[in-house]
């Protein structure tokens, strides 16, 4: 993998404010896809222990989903944090590749959730395992792709049947909150003007970056470039086309106590493209806004780490390009707005 790069930095902050739920109540037999929650949790007995982490990615593999990681957190966190509180916490980092070929080019916000996560988790000394998801109105929501575009609702099926073949005698928990009213913007969108030797200008961005990502404790568990798929299909319309997912292991630590579904958006993904009809660097990531809004957070502990992590992104944006973001407006109401790591693949990091 090549040097952590401008779109690394800028996801820190997504992945920082990734983490954020509450612990689902009862369940039901259908996806909660409504207007009051956009994150889902399908929850299966497990008394035998046979479905695991493994069993469900192969089931996403076989659904036609590229699984870039599907890391075993338990570990770090003991490690770091000298405790855990499940038996089980993984997170997986996913995309499927027709959903990029049929939306990358017309809605290239897409990218947001290109790959997409998903928390797999149990908690201390239960029987039951669950996986947190976004639903399709949320990926709509946030792309700017009508909750109608049939790529938008394939997505959205193969999701749910991939589950299902998983876990099949699963359900859909009903969540115990609802979206509340965002209290700043939701997404942060930069665009730099770069000159006819972009490559080397959007190097030094990464080189700039790189000083100053592990200082502040944050790590890529996966890199996609999506523009070789568009390339493999004689789709010409961008440069380059980069989707970088970063994490940092205590803010996942600190919010997933409370909030275990925070996978179904962290690690967060940031997008970085340009378009070979023009010579502007585009960058989009969700803020932190967005995650407490959606899951609606409120307890002191998860609050502090994802704000602070936004604070600190904000600087190392500004210090290293002397700019800020501009940022997409939250609508106050209680609702969601709406590698080269080798050919398309990429390990861990």
């Amino acid at each position: 993998m090549k040097t952590f790069s401008l779109g690394l930095i800028l996801t820190f902050l997504v992945s920082t404010g990734l983490m954020a739920t509450a612990a689902p109540a009862k369940a039901e037999n259908t996806p909660a896809v409504s207007d009051a929650n956009h994150i889902r949790v399908f929850t299966a007995d497990n008394t035998d222990g046979k479905i695991t982490a493994k069993t469900i990615q192969a089931a996403f593999e076989k659904a036609g989903f590229m699984v870039e990681a599907n890391n075993d957190m338990t570990g770090p966190f003991k490690r770091d944090f000298k405790e855990k509180y499940y038996d089980v916490y993984n997170l997986m980092i996913l995309w499927k590749k027709d959903t990029v070929l049929n939306l990358l080019e017309k809605y290239p916000k897409i990218g947001l959730f290109s790959p997409l996560s998903m928390s797999i988790y149990t908690a201390k000394g239960k029987k039951t395992i669950s996986v947190a998801s976004l639903s399709t109105a949320g990926y709509a929501a946030m792309t700017g792709v009508p909750a109608d575009n049939a790529a938008l609702v394939s997505l959205g099926k193969s999701i749910e049947d991939a589950l299902k073949a998983a876990m099949p005698k699963g359900h859909f928990e009903t969540m115990p909150y609802k979206m509340k009213a965002p209290q700043g913007p939701l997404v942060h969108e930069a665009s730099f003007k770069v000159g006819g030797e972009w490559e080397d200008e959007k190097d030094d961005l990464e080189m700039k970056f790189e000083g100053e990502l592990a200082p502040n404790g944050f790590v890529s568990p996966a890199f996609v470039d999506l523009n070789y798929d568009l390339d493999e299909h004689d789709k010409d319309t961008f440069s380059f086309y980069d989707a970088y997912s970063i994490c940092k292991i205590k803010v996942i630590y600190t919010v997933s106590q409370k909030h275990p579904e925070a996978g179904a958006l962290a690690p967060c993904t940031m997008y970085l493209y340009k378009a070979k009809n023009e010579n502007v660097i585009h960058m989009g990531f969700p803020t932190v806004h967005k995650w407490i809004s959606a899951l609606n957070i409120t307890d002191k502990p998860s609050l502090d780490v994802l704000l602070d992590a936004q604070d600190k992104f904000e600087k190392i944006l500004a210090k290293i390009t002397g700019k800020t973001t501009a940022a997409t407006p939250a609508k106050v109401e209680n609702k969601m707005e709406t590698g080269k790591c080798g050919k398309g693949k990429c390990g861990s990091k």
